[in-house]
C-alpha cells in the first residue's frame, strides 16, 4: 500500500510512502484487539480502593438490645452493616487489575488496528517536521491544512522531538507518539493518524 507524503500546509510532495501490506492490509482480528486494549485499560487501574468492614469500623462491641423479648429483630453490635455506621458487606479491597496477554496477540492487535485506519482511510503522512522553538499555532495551522483539525489525532514520531512533542501538548485533540511505543488502545482512541515520514518504516519492520 501507498500513501502520498504530504507537507505541513497540506500539499502532496509527489513522493510517496510504502506501508507494509503485512501489517496495514491483514484479515483484521477484532477479538484480539479488545483484549489489548481491555489490558491496557486495566493497566491503567490504581486498585487502591477499600472501605471497612465490620471489624475494620470503629466503634463498640457492645450488644444494642437483649436476644429476645423485644418484638423486633435481634442485633449485636453498631458495626453491623445493617446500621448507619456499620461495615460494608463483600466492599471493595486494595487488588492489582493487571493481566498477561501473549507478546504476539499484542502484536496482532496492533497489526489489526493499523488495518482499521487504513481501511477507513484514516492514515497519512507528512514529512519531517523540524522547528526551532514549541510553536503550537504550527500544530494547529497543520492539522487545518490536513483536515484534521475537528479529529482526535494520533501523531505518530519516527524518533524523539522535543519541540514538536512540547507544541502538541497544550491541544486536546492531539497526542504525540513515538512509533516504537505505538499501542492498540492509542490508534483505536484517534479518529486520525497523522505519521511523520519515518515512522511508517519503523512501524513496518517492528510489526511485519
Amino acid at each position: 500500500m501507498e500513501l502520498a507524503i504530504y507537507n505541513i500546509k497540506g500539499e502532496d510532495t509527489g513522493r510517496k510512502a510504502v506501508l507494509n501490506d503485512a501489517v496495514f492490509a491483514i484479515d483484521a482480528n477484532e477479538h484480539a484487539v479488545y483484549l489489548d486494549v481491555k489490558q491496557y485499560l486495566a493497566n491503567q487501574r490504581q486498585g487502591t480502593h477499600k472501605s471497612k468492614q465490620r471489624n475494620e469500623v470503629a466503634g463498640s462491641t457492645r450488644k444494642l438490645k437483649r436476644q429476645k423479648g423485644t418484638g423486633g429483630a435481634r442485633c449485636g453490635s453498631i458495626k453491623s452493616p445493617l446500621f448507619p455506621g456499620g461495615g460494608r458487606v463483600f466492599g471493595p479491597v486494595p487488588r492489582d487489575y493487571s493481566f498477561k496477554l501473549n507478546k504476539k496477540l499484542k502484536q496482532l492487535a496492533r497489526r489489526s488496528a493499523l488495518t482499521y485506519k487504513a481501511q477507513a482511510g484514516a492514515i497519512c503522512v507528512v514529512e519531517p517536521i523540524s522547528m526551532d522553538a514549541p510553536k503550537t499555532k504550527s500544530i494547529v495551522a497543520m492539522a487545518e491544512a490536513l483536515k484534521v483539525a475537528d479529529k482526535k489525532v494520533l501523531l505518530v514520531l519516527p524518533d524523539s522531538n522535543v519541540n514538536l512533542q512540547l507544541s502538541c501538548r497544550n491541544l486536546p485533540y492531539v497526542k504525540a507518539i513515538l512509533a516504537s511505543n505505538v499501542n492498540t488502545y492509542e490508534v483505536m482512541n484517534a479518529s486520525a493518524l497523522v505519521m511523520v515520514e519515518g515512522a511508517e518504516n519503523i512501524l513496518n519492520t517492528m510489526l511485519a
